[in-house]
C-alpha cells in the first residue's frame, strides 16, 4: 500500500502548525509539489484532500489551496456553540475524552458554586478537548437531571446540545457568561498539556432553556495559546 501521500500530508501539516508555512499563503501548485516530493500529482491530490478534510487548507477555485490559521481557534463569546460544532470546522484535528460522568446530588458547597437547588440531582461531567494531539480545554459541566434526563457517557462524548435539541426537542435559548484569567489548578495540571503556561482562560456560563429554566452550569478552562475569543459589536 502506497502511504506516501500520508507522509506528505504530515510534512505539510507540521509546517502549518509550527508557522513554517504561514496562514493566508497559498501552497505551491500540484505540479510544483509533485516535483518537490518527486511523486505523482495523484499522490499530491490525496495529500491535499487530507489537509482540506483536517481543516488545514481551503481550496479556492482558480487560485489553489490557501493555508488556514489553525494556531488560534475562534471561540465566539456571545454565541452558544457546542464544541462539536467548532470541531467540525477543524476536521479530525479535534477529539473529546470523557473523564468523569457521575450522578451527583447538589450539596452546600456545590450549591454555592453552580446555583442549582439544594439536593437537586445533576449530571457531573468532566471532558478534555484535544486539538492537534494536545489537551487544551478542560470542560466541567453540571446539568439538571430533571430537565435533561437520559444522558449517557456516549452522548457526552458526542454532543450534549445535539441530544438536548435533537432527541429531547428542547430549545436552548441564552447564557450568562463571565471570562477570567486564572492560575492553573491541580486539576488543570492533571488533565491539560499546559506546556509551561502559567495561566488559563476560564469561561463560566449558566445556560438556560427557552422558558428561562437554567439547565446547565459549565466551566470551560482553556490553554491561552490555542484560542481567541471573538465577538461582533455594534454601537447603538
Amino acid at each position: 500500500m502506497n502511504n506516501k501521500f500520508i507522509r506528505i500530508y504530515e510534512d505539510i501539516a507540521a509546517d502549518i502548525r509550527t508557522g513554517e508555512i504561514e496562514a493566508g499563503t497559498l501552497l505551491p501548485s500540484e505540479l510544483d509539489l509533485s516535483e518537490q516530493y518527486q511523486t505523482s500529482r495523484e499522490t499530491i491530490r490525496k495529500a491535499l484532500k487530507m489537509l482540506y478534510e483536517e481543516g488545514y487548507i481551503q481550496k479556492i477555485q482558480g487560485k489553489g489551496s490557501i493555508v488556514l490559521d489553525i494556531r488560534k481557534i475562534d471561540f465566539p463569546i456571545s454565541g452558544l456553540v457546542s464544541f462539536k460544532e467548532l470541531a467540525q470546522k477543524m476536521g479530525h484535528r479535534a477529539k473529546t475524552y470523557v473523564n468523569v460522568f457521575e450522578d451527583r446530588e447538589v450539596d452546600q458547597n456545590l450549591f454555592k458554586q453552580i446555583g442549582f437547588a439544594l439536593n437537586e440531582n445533576v449530571w457531573e461531567i468532566v471532558r478534555v478537548r484535544n486539538v492537534d494531539g494536545e489537551h487544551v480545554i478542560l470542560d466541567k459541566d453540571y446539568i439538571s437531571q430533571k430537565l435533561v434526563p437520559g444522558l449517557s457517557k456516549e452522548i457526552c462524548n458526542n454532543s450534549i446540545y445535539e441530544y438536548i435539541e435533537g432527541e429531547l426537542g428542547l430549545a436552548i435559548s441564552f447564557a450568562k457568561k463571565e471570562i477570567l484569567v486564572e492560575e492553573p489548578t491541580e486539576e488543570d495540571r492533571k488533565w491539560l498539556d499546559l506546556d509551561g503556561f502559567h495561566n488559563v482562560v476560564v469561561v463560566r456560563s449558566q445556560v438556560y432553556l427557552e422558558d428561562a429554566s437554567p439547565f446547565q452550569y459549565t466551566e470551560s478552562r482553556h490553554r491561552p495559546d490555542k484560542f481567541k475569543f471573538v465577538d461582533f459589536a455594534r454601537r447603538r
